[in-house]
């Protein structure tokens, strides 16, 4: 006979579920799961899901049923370890943390040592034989739920502790004797009284169900919001409750707790890594308090605990086939694993440890791709400081993060977001930092603390958010109070004095230290024949090796100087996507330009025409060598107007000066009323791009001219020019047969005068939303388009970009009207939009018709994804965001394969 288990709507045990089971358990529930499923010795418990806090968060209150279902789980775990919570006598305590799908530092600090209360304490000491751990579990317990669950501020609940640390002389509570800690018991319970309105709850049930509600609203706090804002982490997945029963780490010298790593988080290599602290629990390792001791020193203290360890460590790394980051806690030579997770890495170690992982047969080359990201790539193409420095080292610590950070000393976190805001790059300096710190930590270029290690607070979300960081910094006392900090030799920082911070050697400098390219940028510059590559270039330069292989999407480059195209082919680009020719008329070109503009009749005209020409031929001659064998596409002038002609105001005030002087000069009144006779109220709505062709004859000529003959030069010397001519800015097909014909003319006449026949394409950007919506009928004039989705966004948001991103963007962020600054990232329903409709209706025009995207969103990544689904053919970027967009474009191809197996 058959039975169906019933399964309750909120609540699983830790037996019940499994890894893939992240939406619904939270990643620390469902990983709880899957260790119980492995046989590692997890401590018993259960996981109330994200439906339950997603409820709560819909209409305020604990769901129906809930709290049936949490005695229900609450009893069979009391029933499997023969306890009761918070009973009197021999009281079982459990610990209450949340766990969304997503690791979020924001998130609710752990509550641990729940169901102790005034009676059960004295049943715990009773127990354990170990009165002075009672009473600190105890206190413990009162700090933490003060904290996290009635909002009683840290500094409060520190300063009831303090007189006791004087008394005593000493640091920390823990050292503090049992007298002392029941009298700071009393203390945090008149705090919790006076500033909460109410008791300490006393019944333990009714601390387990204020806990569990205390979980649900911090997925709602400013730091959390503020995090998922940072991290693009939707809004409506709501956190699960994990509820575990406690194992102590604080027993004694044969008791500890610890946080181990698979591999180093920070530089990938294999190897014993993470950090242990004897007698102590869980919190006192993350949040940094007291200084830990390496995770290889464990071997000596406790070898039985270290082996089984290490065995648990190996299992749980094959299993996931990934770098696994593990707090464990050994209880009277009992260990027990408390959370496992795949963990938070540097970029470097991101790359290192995803081909190491390749070259021992866990995962395929298509899974490393997968892997890494184009951000992480982007973090490993910053400077990093000179190692021929020769800066004296202000102090030493623990290289927890990796980079080169340079900024001024800020000892909070709102001073942190005030020096950042005014512009200045921030050092943010700490003792340590709590979840309370994270608006600062993001403000910040780096982070310092003097306690904690590798697995602290700071270090763990540094790297989670790819910041450089020196924790344990211990010889510098830090007195946020009087905003300095001081070295053993009384050498003083005070807030606002410059820093460089090196998260690499785990030192930090006063002052600016020098800083070089980075290695892998420093490879690409060399080009593929470099042969001193060291591990990291390598597992970079065979990570991309392989994006080129499968990805799909093309990568082109944005290269306006010879010089650009150059560094874009050696960074790996497959032809320029924009060459924008008005940034060829800059610097003394410039009055060129503006004669060309204010010319009265033809011959004024030409002879503007006939200087520019051979700058201009002699700029494309260069270009195209550079890029032998490869498309270039030249977009035709497209400036506001107003940038080439002298300012308005500026020029109506030296004519009047003049004029009230007696100097009359007929030239500058020509001018002016030139200038007056173009002025535009909006130049960027007014004539530009294909407009400024039409109305200002010859224009466009002499730029089609210069191409072709260019490209008739190189091709005569033996080159493969592949010369694209783009038309910025076109609405109609009328405006795009216009000036395609006047093109088209040129190129002939040219190759009759030269005898060399280039092909040429001619095609337009789209960045009108009209032109995107009549895509259909501009196609059958064009041979391809380009999105140029800078102004497709501007005009389809009607946002100036200049205007709105210092004033109307902070709020919109704030109120989630976006997640992410639509000229950051595309925003796919709206400009996204557009993109599909012009892509089909173009292609069903033009079945031959090439489509590539040449905005700033071309070298985003989350964008490249989008493009890449949609169908384009390319992407063009910055030279710099070349091997990010290359990587991007591979891990969309692996992305949406395994997206279509599953």
């Amino acid at each position: 006979m058959t039975t169906t288990q019933h399964r309750t709507s909120f609540v699983f045990d830790f037996a019940e579920g499994s890894r893939e089971q992240s939406d619904l358990l939270g990643g620390k529930g469902a990983n709880l799961a899957e260790m119980t499923r492995l046989g590692l010795p997890v401590p018993p418990g259960f996981t109330i899901t994200t439906t339950a806090c997603r409820s709560y968060l819909t209409t305020g209150e604990v769901p129906p049923g809930l709290a049936d279902e949490v005695a229900a789980h609450l009893g069979r775990l009391e029933q499997e370890l023969g306890r009761e919570l918070g009973d009197a006598d021999d009281p079982l305590l459990v610990s209450v943390r949340s766990g969304a799908k997503f690791s979020m530092p924001g998130m609710m600090e752990t509550i641990l040592d729940i169901g102790l209360n005034d009676r059960s304490v004295h049943g715990l000491a009773k127990h354990s034989g170990d009165e002075h751990f009672a009473w600190d579990s105890y206190r413990r317990l009162l700090q933490m739920y003060a904290r996290t669950v009635l909002d009683v501020p840290d500094e409060l609940l520190h300063a009831a502790m303090a007189p006791q640390y004087g008394v005593h002389g000493v640091a920390t509570p823990e050292e503090l004797p049992t007298a002392a800690i029941q009298s700071v018991c009393a203390a945090l319970k008149a705090v919790i009284a006076h500033h909460s309105g109410r008791e300490f709850p006393q019944d333990p049930r009714e601390q387990l169900e204020l806990a569990i509600n205390a979980v649900f609203r911090s997925w709602s706090t400013p730091r959390a919001q503020l995090y998922r804002r940072q991290e693009n982490i939707p809004d409506d997945l709501g956190t699960a409750v994990n509820v575990m029963a406690m194992v102590f780490g604080n027993r004694g010298p044969d008791s500890g707790t610890g946080v181990a790593f698979t591999r180093d988080p920070a530089s990938g290599e294999p190897g014993v890594y993470g950090d242990y602290l004897q007698n102590a629990q869980g919190e006192d390792v993350v949040a940094g308090v007291r200084n830990t001791i390496p995770l290889i020193q464990l071997q000596g203290i406790d070898a039985d605990s270290y082996e089984k360890l290490m065995a648990a460590m190996n299992k749980l790394e094959l299993h996931y086939r990934d770098l696994c980051d593990i707090e464990f806690t050994i209880e009277r030579g009992r260990l027990w694993i408390l959370q496992t997770r795949v963990g938070k890495r540097t970029a470097a170690a991101a790359f290192r440890i995803a081909v190491q992982l390749v070259d021992e047969g866990l995962i395929t080359m298509d899974e490393a791709l997968a892997r890494v990201s184009g951000t992480q790539l982007s973090q490993l193409m910053f400077p990093r400081f000179d190692s021929s420095h020769d800066t004296a080292v202000l102090a030493r610590g623990v290289a927890a993060s990796p980079g080169a950070a340079v900024g001024v000393a800020a000892f909070d976190s709102a001073t942190a977001q005030r020096f950042a805001a005014e512009g200045q790059p921030v050092i943010l300096v700490r003792r340590e930092t709590t979840p309370d710190d994270l608006p600062g930590m993001v403000a910040a270029e780096g982070i310092v603390t003097t306690r904690g290690g590798k697995t602290s607070h700071a270090a763990v979300v540094a790297r989670g958010m790819g910041k450089t960081c020196v924790c344990g910094v211990a010889t510098l006392t830090v007195d946020p109070e009087a905003r300095r900090a001081v070295t053993p030799d009384g050498e003083e920082i005070a807030e606002g004095d410059l820093l460089s911070v090196d998260g690499l050697a785990g030192t930090v400098y006063r002052g600016r230290v020098a800083v070089v390219p980075s290695p892998v940028v420093a490879f690409f510059e060399k080009g593929a024949e470099s042969n001193d590559a060291d591990e990291l270039v390598t597992a970079v330069d065979r990570i991309l090796r392989h994006a080129d292989q499968v990805r799909t999407l093309g990568v082109h480059a944005n290269a306006d100087t010879p010089a650009d195209a150059r560094r874009s082919r050696r960074f790996g680009a497959e032809g320029i996507g924009l060459c924008r020719t008005e940034h060829m008329f800059l610097g003394e070109r410039r009055q060129f330009v503006e004669e060309l503009i204010l010319a009265e009749g033809p011959a004024e005209q030409q002879a503007a025409l006939d200087r520019l020409l051979p700058l201009q031929r002699a700029d494309f001659t260069e270009i195209f060598t550079a890029m032998d064998g490869l498309p270039v596409t030249v977009r035709l002038i497209d400036p506001p107007l107003h940038e080439f002609l002298p300012d308005l105001t500026d020029l109506s005030v030296r004519v009047a000066v003049d004029h009230v002087q007696g100097r009359i000069d007929p030239e500058n009144d020509r001018l002016l009323a030139a200038v007056r006779r173009m002025h535009e109220a909006n130049p960027m709505l007014g004539l530009r791009g294909v407009r400024l062709g039409i109305v200002i004859p010859g224009l466009f000529a002499l730029q089609t001219r210069a191409i072709a003959e260019a490209a008739a030069a190189v091709a005569a010397a033996g080159g493969d020019v592949r010369p694209e001519i783009m038309v910025p800015l076109v609405a109609s097909e009328q405006e795009m047969r216009l000036v395609r014909s006047e093109i088209e003319e040129v190129i002939a006449t040219v190759a009759a005068e030269t005898g060399q026949q280039v092909a040429t394409r001619i095609g337009t950007m789209i960045e009108v939303p009209r032109a995107a919506l009549c895509a259909g009928s501009i196609a059958r004039s064009a041979d391809f388009f380009s999105f140029g989705t800078n102004d497709l966004t501007q005009l389809t948001w009607a946002f100036s970009r200049d205007d709105v991103e210092a004033t109307i963007f902070p709020r919109y962020l704030e109120n989630r009207v976006f997640a992410v600054s639509p000229f950051e990232t595309i925003d796919p329903n709206g400009v996204g939009r557009l993109v599909r409709i012009a892509l089909a209706e173009g292609r069903a025009a033009n079945p031959d018709l090439v489509v590539g995207v040449c905005g700033e969103h071309g070298g985003d990544p989350r964008s490249i994804e989008f493009f890449a689904a949609a169908g384009l053919d390319y992407v063009s970027c910055s030279p710099f965001r070349v091997p990010v967009a290359r990587l991007e474009a591979g891990r969309a191809t692996v992305t949406a394969s395994s997206s279509d197996t599953r």
